[in-house]
C-alpha cells in the first residue's frame, strides 16, 4: 500500500490498516521541494508504527516514474491530495490503472472530488460544522458549538470510512472485479455519523438535534451529573429496566413511572442532580456497581490509562524508537477486534529514516538508477 498522504484522515486509514497487516509505504514531499513533509512527534498516529517511508519529488519525471513503479507492485494507493492536484501531476487514476489495473486509489478530501466545496481548505472542525455535528451537539454555556475533544471528523468519518471502503473495494477485486477509484468526503462520513438527527429532520420536518431525541438531550435519563467530589458521571439509561434501577439508587423512585414525559423532564434532571451532588464519583460507582443502571464515570486521560477495563485488554503498548532504544514511551495499542494484540516493545521508526532504497529496490528499480534518483535530488 502506497500512502501519499500528510496528516489528518487519510493518515488514520492507513494507520488502521498498518495495524490490521497492511505493508505501508510513506511517500512524502522531498525536504526544500514544495511543500514541507509534516514530520509528527514519537507519539502522533501512534508513531507511524509499521510504515516504510521514502521522500519522491512527484513534479519531477523520474519521481513519477518512481511512484508508478511502486503502483505496479501495490493494491492500494492512498492520497489526500486537493481534487484535481493528482491529474494535473499526472497521476491520476487513469494512468494509476494503466501501470496496475488492480490497483484501488483511494483519495480522501474533505468534501469529496466533485461539488461547489470540493476545492475548499479545512480541518477536522470544519467537517464537523458543515456536516451538522456540532450544531447538533450540547452547545456550551455562551451558547455557542462546543469543541470536541477528539478529532471525530478525521479519525471516525474520514479515517475509518477509507479504511472500510478500502477493504471493501478489495474484497469486490478479490471476487473478480478491477480495481477503482475511491472517492472519500470526510463531510460525508460526518453527515452519516449525524445521522439520527438528520433523518429525524428528513422525516417530520423539525430542526432536529440538541434537545430532540433521547440521545440528545431531551430527557433527565441521558446526561451527565457532577458527584459532591466535583467528579462527573455519564448516565445513558433508557431502556425502561435500567431507569427504573436508576431511580431506585438515586432514591427517586417517584419519577420511575414518568421516564419520558416532557413536562416532568426539569423537575426531574434537578431531583438526579440534586442526588448525585450527596457523595462523590467514586461513592455512587460503588453503589451502582451492583445495579444495571448505565452509569459510568467521566474520565480524564490520567484515568482512562490506568482504567482496568483497558489494561485487561491490552489496550495500551509500550514503544521504542528504531535506533535509540532508551527512547520508551507508552502509546494505544492496535484496536484489533478478535485478534491477538502485539506483545513486547513497538518499534517505531525514528523521524528522519528512509527505506527508500530499500523500498524502490523491491520495486524492481536497479540498484544503480535508485543511487542516482537519491544524487539529484529526486529521492531522499
Amino acid at each position: 500500500m502506497v500512502d501519499c498522504s500528510t496528516v489528518g484522515p487519510a493518515a488514520r486509514c492507513t494507520r488502521i490498516l498498518a495495524d490490521y497487516g497492511a505493508t505501508v509505504v510513506k511517500v512524502a514531499p522531498v525536504p526544500g521541494r514544495g511543500v514541507e513533509p509534516v514530520v509528527p512527534p514519537a507519539h502522533a498516529y501512534a508513531a507511524q508504527r509499521y510504515w516504510r517511508r521514502l521522500h519522491l519529488d512527484l513534479r519531477h519525471p523520474d519521481g513519477r516514474d518512481a511512484l508508478l513503479a511502486l503502483v505496479r507492485v501495490s493494491d492500494v494507493v492512498v492520497e489526500s491530495f486537493r481534487p484535481g492536484a493528482l491529474d494535473r501531476l499526472r497521476l491520476g487514476y487513469d494512468v494509476l490503472s494503466a501501470a496496475n489495473p488492480g490497483v484501488v486509489l483511494c483519495s480522501t478530501s474533505g468534501y469529496g472530488q466533485d461539488g461547489p466545496r470540493a476545492g475548499a481548505a479545512g480541518h477536522d472542525i470544519d467537517y464537523l460544522a458543515v456536516g451538522g455535528y456540532l450544531w447538533a451537539s450540547e452547545p456550551r454555556g455562551d451558547g455557542g458549538p462546543p469543541l470536541p475533544g477528539a478529532t471525530v471528523a478525521d479519525a471516525a468519518a474520514g479515517g475509518m470510512h477509507a479504511a472500510l471502503a478500502v477493504m471493501a473495494a478489495l474484497l469486490g477485486r478479490a471476487q473478480g472485479g478491477r480495481g477503482t477509484h475511491l472517492d472519500v468526503s470526510v463531510a460525508d462520513g460526518v453527515l452519516w455519523l449525524t445521522s439520527l438527527a438528520v433523518d429525524e429532520h428528513l422525516a417530520t420536518g423539525t430542526p432536529a438535534g440538541h434537545g430532540s431525541g433521547i440521545t440528545s438531550g431531551r430527557y433527565a435519563c441521558y446526561a451527565c451529573y457532577q458527584a459532591a467530589d466535583g467528579a462527573w458521571l455519564a448516565v445513558g439509561a433508557i431502556e425502561p429496566r435500567f431507569f427504573a434501577a436508576l431511580c431506585r439508587v438515586l432514591g427517586c423512585e417517584q419519577w420511575s413511572a414518568h421516564q419520558l414525559d416532557d413536562e416532568v423532564q426539569v423537575a426531574m434532571r434537578a431531583d438526579f442532580a440534586r442526588a448525585f451532588a450527596t457523595r462523590s464519583r467514586a461513592e455512587w460507582l460503588e453503589r451502582f456497581d451492583t445495579e444495571d443502571a448505565c452509569v459510568a464515570p467521566v474520565q480524564s486521560t490520567a484515568e482512562v490509562v490506568a482504567d482496568p477495563q483497558f489494561a485487561a485488554r491490552g489496550a495500551f503498548v509500550e514503544a521504542t524508537v528504531a535506533g535509540a532504544p532508551e527512547r520508551t514511551f507508552r502509546q494505544v495499542a492496535p484496536v484489533l477486534a478478535g485478534m491477538v494484540r502485539p506483545r513486547g516493545p513497538v518499534v517505531v521508526p525514528a523521524p528522519a529514516t528512509s527505506d527508500a532504497a530499500e523500498v524502490l529496490a523491491e520495486a524492481g528499480l536497479d540498484v544503480t538508477r535508485v543511487a542516482e534518483l537519491c544524487r539529484d535530488g529526486v529521492v531522499a
